[in-house]
């Protein structure tokens, strides 16, 4: 019990400051909530007075084929809506539970913008004049949020569990916009090979896991505290956000295109990309599991023993993908890898964030 609390009291917790906006911050927010608030009522209730968009000058096909109509995304605007303005009325009258529902309801309006976006397939003008006004809210939300000083890093360590969350639900979603893609022998590469046909959605649906993980790595670096290894072990995913950022120029060709020797200088790029993320995480793994305690360190020993293993399996199999030959059960390894990753992300947060409370709460009783 000693060890454990000495090792909880070396991190370092900065000390609390004032909360609260100032008069012009406040003025802001409660612009921003009102104007989107409108909006989502207004563009809502004509979407559902006529579905298939008539009202609003739009027609049905721009969706390419998500939903029938405009029904569903009506009700689900004009509930925004309702969100949105009893954060309103929560910010204007002072009520304690403002910044909550401020943050609830633009967080709200930025996924809809980013579905919205990954289902028309287009940026367009309107994104701008009502997706600007949101950010605009959310950096004057933040002198709201009570304790931010904690807040933040832990809600860094949270964007951990929601970037493997996120990575799931676009691989479950993406392959079904695929014709004839086969989940057991296809990679997940191919659903953002050149020419394929869920490239722009896969981009766009994809994009937010890079700044989820950039921030969750930003996370393990606050939370490292004196503990070298942890800081390593965040740099090192810093270093394998980073990469994300390279992969829309690093795209590999469908198979049929490499076989007739139409490679480019971007599939060799990735898969010195694919080599390096792994190297990346792999090190990573291997400073995250010697820095916290036995448990999660022979947890981690596993998991990378299972990398490895069906890493080998991918890799046997990876030669035939140029030759456009048969890899049966290429897709089924490489997703095991992925999900072993993925799970290990999200019980590596799970554990930073609980190492943080008891953090918190010793350091609150040493003050008292």
């Amino acid at each position: 019990m000693k060890t454990a609390t000495i090792e909880y009291a070396r991190i370092e917790l900065p000390a609390q400051g004032k909360v609260g906006q100032s008069r012009w911050q406040r003025i802001v927010l409660l612009i921003v909530l009102g104007y989107e608030a409108l909006g989502c009522l207004s563009g809502g209730s004509l979407l559902v007075a006529a579905p298939d968009g008539r009202l609003m000058d739009m027609p049905v096909d721009i969706m390419h084929g998500a939903f029938r109509d405009f029904l569903i995304p009506g009700i689900i605007l004009i509930g925004l809506g309702i969100l949105t303005t009893v954060a309103f009325v929560a910010v204007l009258r002072r009520m304690p539970t403002g910044w909550f529902l401020a943050c609830l309801a633009l967080g709200g309006l930025i996924v809809w913008f980013w579905v919205e976006i990954a289902i028309l397939q287009e940026l367009h003008w309107l994104h701008a004049m009502w997706g600007l006004p949101v950010i605009l809210g959310a950096v004057v939300t933040t002198p709201l949020i009570p304790s931010r000083q904690t807040f933040v890093p832990n809600a860094a360590l949270f964007c951990g569990i929601l970037s493997s969350v996120l990575y799931v639900a676009v691989n479950i979603i993406v392959p079904q916009q695929y014709p004839g893609y086969n989940l057991a022998s296809q990679v997940v590469s191919e659903l953002s090979a050149i020419g394929a046909p869920t490239r722009m959605l896969w981009s766009v649906l994809a994009t937010p896991y890079t700044f989820l993980i950039l921030a969750f790595a930003w996370g393990i670096r606050q939370s490292a505290g004196a503990n070298r290894s942890l800081r390593m072990a965040g740099n090192l995913m810093l270093a394998y956000a980073a990469l994300g950022f390279l992969w829309p120029f690093a795209s590999m060709h469908q198979r049929d295109v490499l076989a007739a020797g139409g490679g480019t200088f971007s599939d060799t790029m990735h898969i010195a990309l694919s080599a390096a993320t792994q190297i990346f995480y792999l090190v990573a793994l291997g400073f995250s599991a010697a820095a916290l305690g036995k448990p999660f360190r022979i947890y981690s020993i596993v998991t990378f023993a299972v990398l490895l293993f069906f890493g080998v399996l991918t890799f046997l199999e990876a030669p035939s993908i140029s030759t456009n030959q048969a890899t049966p059960l290429i897709g089924v390894w490489e997703r095991i890898n992925i999900g072993v990753f993925l799970l290990w992300v999200v019980v590596l947060a799970v554990v930073l964030l609980r190492r943080q409370k008891k953090a918190e709460s010793i350091h609150t009783n040493q003050v008292s």
